[in-house]
């Protein structure tokens, strides 16, 4: 009696407990699912220990979170009357004046610097002290800030547009906390929208709290739709195949119970729901069914046979336990790839889906065989489509295509192997932060008004170390930061520039009366008078504070970038760091490029290299199992082959239809491959289960596990393809792509190993089928078949 027949008598013999069993996991899992929280910070691709992350914490210790900015913006005429222009004011002092926010920036609370003479120093006003009542009053406002005040130029107007803008800076305390969900969404929101209402105003809300929020709430709503969409699916693929509701019943529950043993995994491990983390309870229904297929399909062939039902069980398990077992390890495998990244989002996410995995396979295991052995034999129409005539024309044309158009199917391979590299040299890379974001939403179009009208809602960070306290406030090293605040100036895709350089040409111009035409740095003459004044000012104080940290020592320059990929990254980033170089001397000072979005950019560039580490882990891994299971090198290159050409297919496609490489199509690969080697295990275990029956004659081997195995590979990649395609229905770019690559990856794959594959044995047949070479596996993965008598 071999392991696998001893496992099958040990779970059907205790059938009761092993449901009990079940259920108690189920249960403990399911009490676990209450931990399951929503991350409430973007997702960091990159180790804690590479230098992106070391400067942007280094950023934040002095300077604090950066990206707690909400920002509201409107661009209308008649807000400049005088019931709107109130009623604007209104709302900003209503959110000034609530617990969660830090403070607000607005022409309803704008200062006014000013020189007081006779105590030499700066002091603050109000730009106007009561409500304006007529429109000529709103106007003289209007015309003072826009005319008078270049400081606030691009902060909190738009010159040429006449847009007006408000920054709420969200208290730092609670800007990666569920506080700031809910004050989002049960304050700001509903406020907004009733002022709308009552003003007819159309107001824009964006900033980096606000997208995360959204964007939060998107991935929570998908997962139910994914859920539900794969069950869906792959329920209706399932019932058009086999007939049967006993069967697509039995399916669903094994794939219920995998979804509930998922989400508890991720309440079990303490991790954050994220973009990817989100895809695992959906991935799970669409690898579980593969498993449910090849075993159903088994019981019902072996009733067909000799009609009894203990020994079909007995051998359901016997069977295709190892080959099932062996398949979902390969597929765990590729996903297990991404655990050795120093990534902990794609580690998290390689942990999970692999541990779901090789759960999702004992439980079809051990449920699907177990509810059979309660149920009454399968009728004869639920075996029917076993003998279907366009399931028999398929295979038979595949058939025919390895038998006759061997030198076709080599031609059409080279082709697209051809075509697959031109493809791959037009990829492109994007490390956009909101390129995948739903282009549908409000918030989406919201993100490209203020991009438009204000130059976009991504910090970009300039940290200046100047290595000694006060070192900041110096003449020279102002007249050198400025020299930046020029050069950011000239990129389109940057925002105007804002830091201490402003404050201090802010200081000179009101020095002056406030005349704009002084807006400009102090020259050596004036330094010390107007430095003087500063020194003496507490109202500057607090301005200075935002800009320069308590020591002097460090200052920042903030800009704000639209939505650029790597590409124009890197441009910006060479320009800036030659102009840094030219200015500041690398022994004197330190100068470092920050925030949250260049570091999404790095991040995805540091992933594209773990794909390619993570990646050939994956073949090197599965290169081993085929070594263990066949013991034959050339088996191992000839096992290869057929699923590296749908990986080559994919890349190719991706660059032609310029869909570029982000965190959310890398994992493409990794998935498809691991995916993909579980039809050729099932055509190879058949092939050589087939050698041995029919005394090494290759031939009669290749047809008899093409015909065998090309049912159950076909009605597993028609789901594994729909299930996947459910993905496509996500308002997520990244997610639709990877629904839909991966699909098509996973049909090319399916074509490839029984077209390809099976073209390669035969021609072959001479080196690779013979004892010498084709040694006895370490273990069986099919048993010998049976003599024809014992059935």
């Amino acid at each position: 009696m071999n392991f696998w027949t001893k496992v099958a008598s040990i779970i059907l013999r205790n059938r009761y407990l092993v449901l009990l069993g079940i259920a108690i996991i189920t249960g403990l899992l399911a009490t676990q699912m209450k931990y399951m929280k929503f991350s409430y910070t973007e997702a960091n691709l990159l180790p804690e220990d590479h230098e992106a992350n070391i400067t942007y914490n280094k950023f934040l210790e002095i300077f604090g979170e950066e990206g707690n900015l909400v920002i509201i913006g409107v661009k209308d005429s008649t807000v400049f009357t005088p019931k709107k222009f109130n009623a604007w004011n209104s709302l900003i002092k209503k959110f000034d004046s609530l617990p969660e926010i830090d403070f607000t920036l607005s022409i309803a609370n704008v200062q006014k610097l000013k020189a007081d003479r006779t105590k030499r120093e700066f002091v603050l006003e109000p730009l106007y002290e009561k409500k304006p009542s007529t429109s000529e009053e709103v106007l003289a406002i209007k015309k003072e800030l826009f005319e008078k005040l270049p400081f606030y130029d691009n902060l909190l107007f738009n010159k040429e547009t006449g847009t007006l803008q408000t920054a709420i800076y969200i208290k730092k305390e609670i800007i990666n906390t569920p506080k700031r969900r809910d004050f989002i969404y049960n304050y700001l929101k509903p406020t907004i929208e009733q002022f709308e209402k009552d003003t007819n105003l159309d107001v824009r809300i964006s900033g980096m709290p606000y997208i995360r929020t959204l964007n939060a709430q998107n991935i929570q709503n998908e997962i139910a739709l994914f859920v539900g969409g794969a069950l869906l699916i792959t329920a209706l693929i399932f019932f058009f195949f086999f007939r049967s509701f006993r069967a697509t019943f039995i399916t669903l529950l094994v794939v219920m119970i995998g979804v509930t043993w998922a989400f508890g995994f991720i309440g079990l491990f303490r991790y954050e729901i994220t973009v990817l983390s989100a895809l695992i309870p959906p991935l799970i229904i669409v690898i579980g069914v593969p498993n449910a297929v090849f075993l159903i399909n088994k019981y019902q062939q072996e009733i067909k046979k000799h009609g009894q039902q203990a020994k079909a069980l007995q051998r359901v398990i016997s069977k295709i336990g190892n080959a099932t077992l062996m398949t979902n390890i390969t597929t765990a495998s590729g996903f297990a790839t991404f655990v050795f990244v120093k990534s902990s989002l794609l580690r998290e996410f390689g942990i999970l889906a692999s541990v779901n995995i090789i759960s999702i396979f004992i439980l079809a295991l051990l449920i699907i065989p177990i509810l059979y052995s309660f149920m009454p034999l399968p009728k004869k129409k639920h075996l029917n489509h076993l003998e279907r005539r366009w399931i028999e024309n398929v295979v038979n044309w595949m058939e025919k295509m390895v038998r006759e158009q061997r030198i076709t199917i080599y031609i059409t391979t080279v082709i697209i192997i051809a075509l697959g590299i031109i493809g791959v040299y037009q990829i492109k890379v994007s490390g956009s932060l909101i390129e995948d974001m739903p282009k549908s939403m409000d918030f989406y179009k919201d993100i490209k008004f203020f991009e438009n009208e204000f130059g976009g809602i991504m910090p970009l960070e300039i940290l200046i170390d100047t290595k000694k306290e006060k070192g900041i406030m110096k003449l020279s090293v102002l007249k050198k930061m400025d020299k930046i605040n020029e050069t950011i100036e000239s990129f389109p895709e940057l925002s105007k520039p804002i830091s201490v350089v402003n404050l201090v040409k802010y200081s000179k111009q009101a020095y002056y009366n406030g005349n704009p035409k002084y807006y400009q740095l102090p020259t050596n003459q004036e330094q010390s008078y107007i430095f003087a004044y500063t020194k003496n000012s507490k109202s500057e104080e607090g301005m200075l504070k935002t800009f320069v940290d308590s020591t002097g020592r460090y200052a920042r320059i903030t800009t704000f970038m639209k939505d650029v990929g790597t590409d124009k990254m890197d441009i910006i980033q060479e320009r800036l760091k030659a102009v840094i170089d030219k200015e500041f001397s690398s022994d004197d000072y330190e100068i470092s490029l920050t925030g949250k979005a260049l570091v999404f950019i790095k991040g995805t560039n540091y992933l594209i290299k773990n794909l390619v580490i993570s990646l050939s882990l994956a073949i090197l891994l599965i290169a081993i199992f085929m070594a263990w299971m066949f013991r034959s090198f050339r088996m191992i290159l000839i096992s290869i082959i057929p699923n590296m050409l749908p990986l080559l297919i994919t890349a190719g496609l991706m660059g032609f239809f310029e869909i570029p490489i982000k965190p959310s199509t890398i994992l493409v690969f990794s998935i498809a491959f691991g995916i993909s080697v579980d039809d050729t295990i099932h055509f190879l275990a058949k092939y050589r289960q087939e050698l041995m029956a029919n005394n090494w004659r290759i031939k009669t081997s290749v047809y008899a596990a093409l015909r065998e195995t090309g049912v159950s590979m076909f009605y597993t990649s028609i789901v594994l393809f729909f299930g996947f395609l459910v993905f496509t229905l996500s308002s997520f770019g990244g997610t639709i792509a990877l629904g839909g690559l991966v699909s098509v990856t996973l049909l090319l794959a399916m074509v490839s190993n029984l077209l390809l594959l099976p073209s390669l044995l035969l021609t072959f047949e001479k080196k690779i089928a013979n004892k010498k070479v084709f040694k006895e596996p370490s273990m069986t993965i099919l048993p010998p078949k049976e003599d024809k008598s014992e059935e």
